[in-house]
């Protein structure tokens, strides 16, 4: 597998998690593949087009952030999420599947953690 760098993935993490993203179906579409699901935070498990409908706002920062390819066209993307405007934090992860020539976001999950920052470590 040609994988892209770990920048790359990152930046397609950031931009599914944008505002501006969450409050456009057409962008959120663009990146989302046609069986995406997720489980939230919340524990509920959500569809495409329930993800396209819901707004994430506030502002977030990535760090941790880790990639692991499963298969040829399938990446696993790990990462610990700061939510500033929540004031919470959680433990996400992606699965990221090459379609048609780019990469789509298949399944997606985030856990709620107390561990701070500088104390999760793989």
């Amino acid at each position: 597998m040609v994988i892209d760098t770990k920048s790359h993935f990152k930046q397609l993490e950031e931009s599914h998690l944008r505002t501006d993203v969450r409050e456009s179906p057409e962008k959120l579409g663009e990146i989302l593949a046609e069986d995406f699901w997720e489980i939230g935070s919340s524990g509920k498990k959500y569809d495409r087009e329930a993800c396209q409908k819901g707004v994430v706002q506030g502002e977030m920062e990535l760090y941790h952030f880790e990639i692991q390819s499963l298969a040829d066209d399938t990446v696993l993307t790990t990462y610990y999420l700061k939510e500033k405007t929540r004031e919470r934090n959680t433990l996400r992860s992606s699965i990221w599947k090459l379609m048609e020539g780019r990469w789509r976001l298949f399944f997606h999950q985030g856990t709620i953690t107390d561990l701070k920052v500088e104390e999760y470590a793989l």
